[in-house]
């Protein structure tokens, strides 16, 4: 597999509900310690999220090593603690999972 192929990120799209953009990135800037052993561990090594104002859709981004364990993460305790703790500010799933929308990728370059 060439460089270019493991690094190309993942892009999806959440939904925030309205009036909680600011509490949203207050909870991010104080993202739990084993929450980010979790992702990292996981094989996530860049992870950005993007809000965009106008519509309050969340664009997220993030790249994984090629022999990472994305999957797992939804089994994992601190990701639905997470989930849980996060579900009172999107669009989620019955189980607090957040809705995400996977984005097609139509551009990329690697300079």
């Amino acid at each position: 597999m060439s460089k270019t192929t493991e690094s190309r990120p993942l892009a999806f799209r959440m939904q925030l509900k309205p009036g909680v953009a600011a509490e949203y990135e207050r909870r991010h800037d104080e993202l739990w310690p084993d929450l980010a052993a979790a992702l990292r561990e996981a094989g996530v090594y860049d992870y950005s999220i993007f809000l965009d104002e106008e519509t309050m859709s969340l664009f997220a981004v993030l790249r994984l090593r090629p022999d990472n364990k994305k999957d797992a993460l939804p089994l994992q305790p601190v990701m639905k603690r997470w989930w849980d703790f996060m579900a009172d500010l999107m669009e989620v799933h019955p189980d607090n999972k957040p809705v995400e929308w996977p984005l097609k990728p139509v551009f990329y370059f690697e300079g």
